[in-house]
C-alpha cells in the first residue's frame, strides 16, 4: 500500500478486507449495480476477487499484483475489477467457490473468477503469483489470455458460462434416505484416516475440525467404542502441545501446515476458538482430564483480552503476520527469552518450550511441547510439579507483557452475527460445566448485542462495524443464533431463550427452506438470486448452516413436544442424503445432527416449585455428557405456555419435580434429582 496513490471506491466501505484494497492503483468496486453496469457499457469481463483480511495468501497476492502499478494497469484497461469480502457476502463466496471446484477441483483463498456481465464464470482460480511458477501461470499472463478471448471470441466465452451454470444448477431429488449404518461407516473413515502419532486426521496441513471430534464424542455415547473416544482424547492432547496453540496468549491459530501441529497458520478465528473450546469443554466432561478445563479457560481468557468488543460482541479474526512478516509476533529466541526472564527463569522456558537457538521455524522458535518431557525438565532443574506449574504460570504472564510491546497482528473487528452465535454455544457450555457465571454472562452479553444492534426493522441483521449494520443474514446466522439460544437455555434455564429460539427457527424455515426437495438455501429465498442457488451442508472450518438447522430442529421439536420441526430435519435428512453417503467423514455435524433420534433421546421435564429456584443439584446435569437428552424445565404456567400438553406436568408438594421420558413416555415423577441421574 501507498499513501500517495489516490483511494479508490473501496475507501467507502466498512469491510477491513475491502479497505485493505482501497489505496491499490487497481480501480477496484464493491459488489454492486454500479460494477455490472460498468461491464456492459464497455464491454468488458469482470475479475471478482474474493477474500478476507486475515488471510495470509490474500495478502501475498495483494502485494505482488493488486499493489503492482503495471497489473493494475492491465486489470484497469481489461476488466471491471470487485473485490468481495467472503465473511461479509459468504452467498457469492459459496456460488463462485462452488464454481472453482468444479473447475480446478479445489478452492481456497483468494479466490479469483472471471465472469461475464451477467454474472456467468468461464474461469476460476485461487492464487495466481506474480511470475510463473510450479506450472502456474503468471497473473498477467492470465488476465492478458483471458482478455483477448473475451472479445476474439465472445460467444464462446457466453456458452461457456452458461455450460457451468447449467451444469452446476442442476439438481435430482434424493430418493433414499441414509442407513442407520452411515454413523458406523462415518467412524470407521475417521478410524482409518486417523493419525495414530500426532492425532487429528490425514497428513499435512492438519485442521481442528472441531466438527468430527463432536461425532467421535457422541459416537463413544450411543456405542461405548472406546477407540471413539481415544481419538478425540489423543487429537486434543497432541494440539495442546504443539505450536497450533498459542502457549504464551492462549487461543489456537486456524491450523498447523505439518502433521505435528507444530507450525501453525498463525491467524486466529473466532469461530476456531468458538469450536475447539467446545471441543474442550465435551471431552472434559467425559474425562475430567485437567488440561482440558486449563485450555478452555486460556482460550476463553484470549477471546476475553483480544477480541471483545466494548459493546459485548466478538470480533472475528487477528492476522498471522505484522510488519508484513508472518507469525513474528508470536516466535522467539533463546537471546530473548533470557533477557526479559533473567538466566534462571529462562532456561527453564527454553527447555520446558523447545525454544533454542536453531529454531523450528525460520530461524526462531515457536513455544511448544511436542517433544518435550516435562519430568526431565524438573529433573534438571530440581523441581517439584507443583514449583513447575507456578514458574511457567508466571514467566507465560511476563512474557505475554513484552509480546504486547510488539507490533500487534492486524485485528478484523467486524462483528459476525454466525460467528458471533458460535461463541455464545462455547461459553454459555463452558460456563454450565464449569460452573462460571462469567462465562455466561459473557454469553449473554454478546446475545443481547445481536438482539439490540444486529437487527434493523426487526430483520436480523449478518454484519456489524463502526456502528454500520450491513446485509440481511444468511442461513447459518438464524440456524447458530438458534442453537446459541439451546444453549443458553441449558445454561440458564431461561425460558425466554427457548421462546427465542422458536422465533428464530420458524423464521429459518419461512425464510430459507427448499418447499421441494428439503433442506434450506444460504440465502433467503426472497431476496434476488445469484447465478446459483446454494444449499450447503459440508461441514468445512466451520459446520454448514444446514448441518446446525438439522440440529436445532431436532432440538426445538423435543424441547417443545413438536413433531413438525423433526419433520422439517427429516426432510433435510434426505435432501442431503446421496452427497453425504459419498463421504461421509466430510459431514460429521450433519450426522451428529441427524443421529440425535437413534442414540436413546430422552426428555427430562422439570417442574418448578413455589421457590422458583432450582435448586444446585440442577447443576449436576451440567457435569454429565448428555447429548441424548433434552430438558425442558420452568413453572407450570412457563411450561403451559410453550405447549398446552405440558399442563399434565405438575410440581408435587410444591417443590421441584422431575419427569423422565422415552418414547414418549415418563416414569412417575420424582423430587429427587437423583434418582434422575443414576436413569441416564
Amino acid at each position: 500500500m501507498t499513501s500517495k496513490q489516490e483511494p479508490n471506491r473501496l475507501i467507502n466501505e466498512k469491510s477491513p478486507y475491502l479497505l485493505q484494497h482501497a489505496y491499490n492503483p487497481v480501480d477496484w468496486y464493491p459488489w454492486g449495480e454500479e460494477a455490472f453496469e460498468k461491464a456492459r457499457s464497455e464491454n468488458k469481463p469482470l475479475l471478482v476477487s474474493i477474500g478476507y483480511s486475515t488471510c495470509h495468501w490474500c495478502h501475498v497476492m495483494a502485494h505482488e499484483s493488486f499493489e503492482d502499478v503495471d497489473t493494475a494497469q492491465i486489470i484497469n484497461e481489461h476488466y471491471v475489477a470487485i473485490k468481495v469480502d467472503r465473511e461479509e457476502r459468504p452467498d457469492i463466496d459459496a456460488v463462485y467457490m462452488t464454481v472453482c471446484q468444479a473447475l480446478t477441483g479445489h478452492g481456497g483463498w483468494p479466490l479469483n473468477v472471471f465472469i461475464t456481465p451477467d454474472q456467468k464464470p468461464f474461469y476460476a482460480g485461487t492464487y495466481f503469483p506474480k511470475t510463473s511458477m510450479g506450472g502456474i501461470p503468471s497473473f498477467k499472463d492470465v488476465l492478458l489470455s483471458l482478455s483477448k478471448q473475451y472479445q476474439e471470441d465472445p460467444q464462446k466465452i457466453q456458452d461457456v458460462g452458461l455450460s457451468i451454470v447449467e451444469g452446476l444448477s442442476q439438481q435430482s431429488a434424493n430418493e433414499n434416505k441414509l442407513s442407520i449404518d452411515i454413523f458406523q461407516q462415518t467412524f470407521e473413515q475417521l478410524l482409518r484416516s486417523f493419525d495414530t502419532s500426532y492425532g487429528g486426521f490425514g497428513s499435512e496441513p492438519k485442521f481442528p475440525s472441531p466438527h468430527q471430534l463432536t461425532f467421535l464424542l457422541r459416537f463413544f455415547h450411543w456405542t461405548k467404542n472406546e477407540s471413539a473416544l481415544k481419538m478425540v482424547t489423543k487429537t486434543l492432547h497432541s494440539m495442546a502441545k504443539g505450536g497450533i496453540r498459542d502457549h504464551i496468549g492462549g487461543g489456537f491459530a486456524r491450523y498447523s501446515v505439518d502433521k505435528k501441529w507444530l507450525v501453525p497458520h498463525f491467524e486466529k478465528m473466532l469461530y476456531d476458538q468458538a469450536l475447539i473450546t467446545l471441543s474442550y469443554t465435551e471431552a472434559y466432561v467425559l474425562t475430567k482430564d485437567p488440561i482440558f478445563k486449563e485450555i478452555v479457560y486460556e482460550t476463553i481468557h484470549y477471546v476475553e483480552r483480544e477480541l471483545l468488543d466494548e459493546k459485548g460482541g466478538f470480533y472475528c479474526a487477528e492476522d498471522a503476520d505484522s510488519e508484513g512478516v508472518e507469525g513474528k509476533y508470536y516466535v522467539w529466541s533463546p537471546l530473548e527469552v533470557l533477557d526479559v526472564l533473567g538466566d534462571n527463569l529462562g532456561e527453564v522456558f527454553c527447555a520446558a518450550y523447545d525454544i533454542t537457538e536453531e529454531g523450528n521455524f525460520e530461524g526462531k522458535s515457536i513455544p511448544n511441547q511436542i517433544d518435550v518431557n516435562l519430568d526431565e525438565v524438573m529433573d534438571t532443574f530440581k523441581l517439584s510439579e507443583e514449583e513447575m506449574s507456578n514458574i511457567l504460570t508466571e514467566v507465560k504472564d511476563i512474557l505475554l507483557s513484552h509480546r504486547n510491546k510488539r507490533i500487534h497482528p492486524h485485528k478484523d473487528d467486524k462483528i459476525l452475527t454466525s460467528w458471533n452465535a458460535l461463541m455464545i454455544v462455547a461459553l454459555a457450555k463452558a460456563g454450565q460445566v464449569f460452573k462460571e457465571e462469567h462465562f455466561i454472562n459473557l454469553a449473554e452479553n454478546a446475545f443481547e448485542f445481536i438482539e439490540s444492534t444486529l437487527t434493523k426493522d426487526g430483520e436480523l441483521m449478518a454484519r456489524y462495524r463502526l456502528g454500520e449494520i450491513k446485509h440481511n443474514a444468511y442461513l447459518d446466522d438464524y440456524a447458530f443464533l438458534a442453537w446459541a439460544c439451546d444453549t443458553l437455555y441449558d445454561a440458564t434455564y431461561h425460558v425466554v431463550y427457548l421462546e427465542k429460539m422458536r422465533h428464530y427457527v420458524d423464521e429459518m424455515i419461512q425464510k430459507f427452506e427448499d418447499k421441494e426437495q428439503g433442506g434450506f438455501y444460504l440465502k433467503n429465498i426472497s431476496t434476488p438470486d445469484l447465478i446459483l442457488k446454494t444449499k450447503e451442508v459440508y461441514d468445512g472450518a466451520i459446520p454448514s448452516g444446514n448441518s446446525v438447522a438439522c440440529y436445532v430442529l431436532y432440538r426445538l421439536s423435543r424441547r417443545l413436544g413438536n413433531p413438525i420441526y423433526e419433520h422439517h430435519m427429516n426432510r433435510s435428512g434426505q435432501a442431503f442424503s446421496d452427497q453425504v453417503a459419498s463421504y461421509p467423514m466430510g459431514y460429521t455435524f450433519f450426522l451428529s445432527s441427524i443421529l440425535q433420534p437413534h442414540a436413546e433421546p430422552k426428555e427430562l421435564v422439570i417442574v418448578e416449585g413455589a421457590s422458583r429456584q432450582i435448586n444446585n443439584n440442577e447443576l449436576k446435569l451440567g457435569q454429565l455428557f448428555l447429548p441424548n437428552v433434552v430438558v425442558i424445565s420452568g413453572t407450570e404456567e412457563e411450561l403451559t405456555r410453550l405447549n398446552s400438553d405440558y399442563q399434565a406436568y405438575k410440581a408435587i408438594s410444591d417443590r421441584t419435580t422431575y419427569y423422565l421420558c422415552e418414547n414418549y413416555q415418563c416414569q412417575a415423577p420424582t423430587n429427587d434429582v437423583n434418582k434422575i441421574i443414576t436413569q441416564f
